[in-house]
């Protein structure tokens, strides 16, 4: 076995096409063919069912391919580490961003950041804070960024920010600040399962004792905060936002948002990466980077009722 074997089975279990994962891998088909074959008889096991249309994974094969998975995460973590050791940042990185913050930091910090590390090729993906934690796990993924704390033993977590949460209602015509055991949870919508910000908000509100959306007639349980919002605006019900993304809101809709009384619901934000990462100094030039662009936009005290002003 050797580490381009297999760079050649994962590239054909991505692919699921061998000739797709040839040209991806810049050599001939034939040529990765003869490779994979000789590594299966090797192990005396077949990865692939070439039988069936599209390529399948043969049952075997999902068990071997976790564990090459492995092996080359562990092959590019002593590159990786040769590099740092070097002083050097170049070459790939991999970085998850949940859905309910993506939109609202990445444009905050990443044409910064990219500028500064022209050799650093950077791929971004949205993802649930579940399939980041899978995906570190596996190595394949550098970094993620999401709310913490996770309470995950392998997985290291380096905490941002403080984030608020508002209240967004076009009925409540106060504009003083909320209690949010005051809250009228029969208009309440969220984001739909698997959304970290919706556990977060049934954890603040303590919502598992209340009925959502009676007074609605139904359960709208919404996959982004776009689309979120358009519902809530078109039903005047009410939604809980983060920081950031409120203050993306219109002139319109921004009169609409009401600070919470002391203690306020937040979140905090993090970076976090498997417990054996070794790009230490990307690391933390990422989370300098990050705290400088973005705390200065966000409140320091507890009185944000003049934070939002409309713009």
């Amino acid at each position: 076995m050797n580490i381009r074997q297999l760079d050649y089975i994962l590239a054909v279990a991505e692919y699921r096409h061998f000739e797709l994962a040839a040209a991806k891998c810049f050599i001939t088909q034939s040529t990765l063919s003869t490779m994979i074959a000789k590594f299966e008889d090797e192990i005396g096991l077949k990865i692939f069912d070439r039988k069936k249309k599209p390529l399948e994974v043969t049952l075997e094969g999902q068990a071997i391919l976790e564990q090459l998975r492995l092996i080359r995460g562990n092959f590019s973590q002593l590159e990786e580490m040769t590099q740092e050791i070097r002083g050097e940042i170049h070459g790939k990185l991999t970085l998850s961003v949940i859905p309910t913050i993506a939109p609202y930091l990445l444009p905050l910090f990443l044409p910064d950041f990219v500028a500064q590390h022209p050799q650093l090729h950077i791929e971004i993906r949205e993802e649930t804070t579940d399939e980041i934690i899978r995906k570190l796990r596996s190595r394949e993924l550098d970094i993620g960024i999401l709310s913490t704390p996770l309470y995950e033993k392998d997985i290291r977590e380096y905490p941002l920010y403080e984030e608020p949460f508002l209240l967004f209602d076009k009925q409540l015509r106060t504009k003083a600040n909320v209690n949010i055991k005051e809250l009228a949870f029969n208009q309440l919508c969220l984001l739909e399962e698997g959304h970290c910000m919706r556990t977060q908000v049934l954890n603040l509100c303590e919502l598992h004792r209340n009925k959502i959306n009676a007074k609605l007639h139904f359960d709208y349980k919404a996959g982004s905060i776009d689309s979120l919002m358009r519902f809530v605006k078109a039903s005047n019900a009410s939604t809980l936002l983060p920081y950031l993304a409120a203050k993306e809101l219109s002139k319109e809709d921004a009169i609409n948002l009401h600070p919470f009384l002391a203690p306020i619901p937040m979140r905090t934000v993090g970076l976090v990466v498997h417990q054996h990462f070794v790009k230490k100094k990307l690391l933390v030039k990422l989370e300098n980077k990050i705290k400088e662009l973005v705390l200065p936009l966000l409140p320091l005290t507890n009185d944000l009722v003049k934070i939002l002003e409309p713009r």
